[in-house]
């Protein structure tokens, strides 16, 4: 029998008087008018089911294991681990805190010691979770295993011991894809006696990014193989659907599943959250303006934010002394919800709100681990954090967790809440809905959550946008040969002829040679170029980055940037030299980039004919350009101005699924001509907040653009385009579930209490022109035309 918790927390002073998961939730249910919890499911406590020790297991290795705690292994991590022991390529899927790491470790560290010159090679998503990898191997002090990270956070000074004598080399797949594999000549020695490669956590590699992870571990494979080495390959994955395919499709190897899940695991009280109905006068606090509902009388309608929801309650659990940690989807978001808490806990106690803080990505590495050794050790109660938290530090002794906002899929709304309740005992979660059509959804379809199956990893490696810089990138570190072709699957051959026609690459009779001096630039995260460096302009102080990709939105001009609860104003963004130079500000407004966005349809790859509406899958470019920004008052909401941007456009070729209307059927059903803009448009709003109900995304993973009349379609057409280059597979997911994915969203719209529509139904808030034109009773109109014709 195994325990997570290896190591000891130092418990917060009022840890004697902390409340059961139940009267807890009943405290912060009843602190308010009305009820906002629409859902309570009661997750049972489950006993666990040991195995004996596999004969293999050397006697160090278990007494290691032993002085940490672990009696026996349970039965899924003693058959995850022979199977690996034995050669075969195995993921274990399975549920957060149930002991995934020993599955891997066992057959490595097993091996290691057995094979006095064998290798392992871990890769984990983040770098936390390598952190706490390194610290879990390194506290077996095991003699000859020289565990080691080696990622950008390294000193160079390390580096060359660590390429030399590490055996037990933890990274990332951005090290291995930077720094390893172009400099494999360095790594020659550790590549040729490499056994097992783990991949840590790998339902995360899905979309775009987890596409070029499947190439680079391809690349890997490549490596090996001219040493002569062939490694085992060990996954590691939370609950997912179908774990074997998607790890086969990662790996490019037939792997082997373990899925049953045989940990003991605490009762978890998990409930569903809506905050509450703001009063009229109250309606103009919230996020979206006022003016864009259309309709000044449905201010009622409109909700409580979420993060201010979420930092009541952070504050509220704080104050009872139960260490609670919060996810926010946004590095804002996560700033402004420990801000808030902070606040409200000095109010109530001067001093309290020191026991919050922040974390996220961008933060540099002394704050993250500093934050991460207050946690651990009980300095501080409450975090608002990323899903940066999301896998990583072994949380010990977290009694709840907050979700603000649904995660994107199930298998990360598991995840999150899992990280509380640990070591058996009994945890609270609560997800607090935002204001969105997927968590009006969700909190009052329990049974959408509760009840359905965890995601399939959606990832493609045949992508032309990722396999063609992946396979340049493996012909500089040795030249392409027909046998790689092979290796790196569908539509290798034609991206290579590209390559070839383009220049980059030269056919010989040996193989095909790069033929530039520089390396390819090749973004594995798909966040559209290097991070933006965010540096005060007084000290020149480095505060934290902002992925390339989000510079337009967060970083522009006149921008609000929030860092540890301090508040700046972008002063400057330099895109050529990545940088954005800022000042510390504190202005009692908040900033809101807008965009315009222009689509044509490039090709058609499929097409329903349902008589009056057409359904279709296909490639498309995009032009979108960030033209503007309000600035509102933090206060009520309100827009003080809109002010314009001068920034360049980008352009997106990427894969979309969009449905077009007959105008007559649109006619016959009630929608009049000057309507059909703002019923469109309502629909594609709800469309995109439904679609990760079908799909593992979020609602920023995609775009969409409505249109009366579209020249490519010549009819009023609704776009939903994957926001990455050359897509990421949700759309072609919208175009397979279309039906269903459309009754949803259907559904979610109808069953709305307010009148005229608001962000829980058909308002988005990444909108680029304010939510104006809307009309919600439109927009159910056109659904039904759409669901009346369309197959199921």
């Amino acid at each position: 029998m195994t325990s997570d918790d290896f190591g000891s927390a130092r418990l917060s002073p009022r840890d004697d008087l902390k409340l059961s998961p139940v009267d807890l939730l009943r405290r912060l249910r009843s602190r308010g008018a009305g009820d906002p919890v629409t859902h309570v499911e009661r997750v049972p406590a489950r006993a666990g089911v040991p195995a004996p020790w596999p004969p293999w297991a050397p006697t160090e290795l278990r007494a290691a294991f032993a002085r940490r705690g672990v009696v026996a292994p349970w039965q899924h991590q003693a058959e995850a681990a022979t199977l690996a022991y034995e050669g075969g390529h195995v993921v274990v899927a399975t549920g957060t805190a149930s002991g995934k790491s020993l599955a891997y470790q066992l057959p490595a560290i097993a091996t290691l010691l057995s094979d006095p010159r064998a290798t392992v090679l871990y890769l984990a998503p983040t770098k936390a979770l390598a952190a706490d990898q390194l610290r879990a191997v390194a506290e077996l002090e095991l003699e000859g295993v020289r565990p080691a990270c080696y990622d950008g956070d390294t000193p160079r000074a390390e580096r060359e011991w660590i390429r030399r004598h590490s055996r037990f080399v933890l990274t990332n797949p951005d090290m291995l894809h930077h720094g390893i594999l172009p400099g494999h000549a360095q790594w020659s020695g550790f590549l040729r006696r490499l056994a097992y490669v783990v991949v840590d956590e790998c339902h995360t590699y899905r979309g775009v990014f987890g596409s070029h992870v499947a190439h680079v571990l391809r690349r890997l494979r490549r490596q090996c193989a001219r040493f002569g080495a062939a490694p085992v390959f060990v996954l590691a994955s939370a609950t997912s659907g179908d774990p074997a395919t998607a790890a086969g499709r990662l790996t490019g190897l037939p792997v082997t599943a373990v899925t049953e899940d045989a940990s003991p695991r605490g009762g978890v009280t998990f409930a569903l959250w809506e905050p509450p109905l703001l009063p009229p006068e109250s309606g103009s606090s919230s996020p979206v303006p006022p003016q864009a509902t259309g309709d000044h009388d449905d201010l009622h309608q409109v909700r409580r934010s979420a993060l201010r929801e979420t930092a009541d309650l952070l504050a509220d659990t704080v104050a009872e002394g139960v260490r609670t940690l919060a996810f926010v989807r946004s590095r804002k978001g996560a700033e402004v919800v420990a801000a808030n808490a902070r606040r409200a806990l000095d109010d109530a106690v001067p001093g309290l709100g020191d026991r919050v803080a922040a974390y996220r990505g961008g933060y540099l590495r002394e704050e993250r681990r500093e934050l991460e050794r207050a946690l651990l050790h009980g300095d501080l109660l409450g975090l608002a954090s990323t899903n940066a938290l999301e896998l990583g530090v072994d949380l010990v002794g977290l009694d709840a967790v907050l979700i603000c906002g649904y995660p994107g899929t199930r298998a990360s709304l598991w995840q999150q809440a899992g990280r509380a309740g640990r070591s058996g005992q009994e945890a609270l979660a609560v997800l607090v809905a935002r204001d969105d059509p997927l968590d009006t959804y969700l909190v009052h379809h329990p049974e959408a959550i509760f009840g359905a199956p965890v995601e399939a990893t959606v990832l493609d490696p045949a992508n032309p946008y990722v396999l063609a810089p992946q396979l340049a990138c493996a012909a500089v570190e040795a030249p392409l040969t027909p046998a790689d072709l092979t290796l790196f699957g569908d539509g290798a051959k034609e991206a290579v002829d590209e390559l070839v026609a383009a220049g980059a690459l030269r056919q010989r009779p040996t193989g095909w040679y790069w033929r530039h001096r520089e390396r390819p630039e090749v973004d594995l995260r798909g966040q559209g170029g290097a991070p933006v460096c965010v540096v005060e302009s007084a000290t020149g102080r480095l505060l934290g980055t902002v992925d390339g990709g989000s510079s337009h939105f967060l970083l522009h001009p006149g921008a609000v940037y929030l860092h540890q609860g301090i508040s700046y104003v972008v002063d400057d963004l330099d895109l050529v030299d990545g940088c954005a130079l800022v000042h510390a500000e504190e202005p009692d407004w908040s900033t809101h980039a807008r965009d315009v966005t222009d689509l044509s349809v490039v090709s058609v790859r499929s097409y329903v004919d349902a008589g009056p509406v057409g359904m279709f899958l296909g490639e498309v470019d995009v032009t979108s350009q960030v033209v503007s920004y309000q600035r509102r008052r933090i206060a009520t909401g309100e827009v003080i101005d809109t002010r314009p941007l001068d920034l360049p456009t980008r352009e997106l070729r990427t894969v979309a699924v969009w449905f077009t209307l007959s105008p007559q059927s649109l006619t016959s059903a009630g929608v009049q001509t000057p309507d059909v803009p703002g019923a469109l448009h309502a629909a594609e709003h709800a469309a995109i907040g439904l679609l990760p109900l079908m799909a593992t995304c979020d609602r920023w993973d995609i775009g969409g653009l409505s249109t009366a009349l579209h020249p490519d379609t010549e009819a009023p057409t609704v776009f939903v385009y994957d926001g990455h280059p050359g897509g990421a597979g949700f759309a072609e997911r919208a175009y397979g579930t279309a039906s269903a994915w459309l009754r949803a969203t259907r559904d979610a719209i109808a069953e709305c209490g307010c009148e005229t529509g608001c962000p829980s139904c058909v308002q988005s808030p990444k909108c680029g022109n304010g939510n104006n034109p809307l009309s919600k009773p439109d927009a159910i109109r056109v659904l039904d035309v759409v669901l009346a014709n369309l197959p199921a």
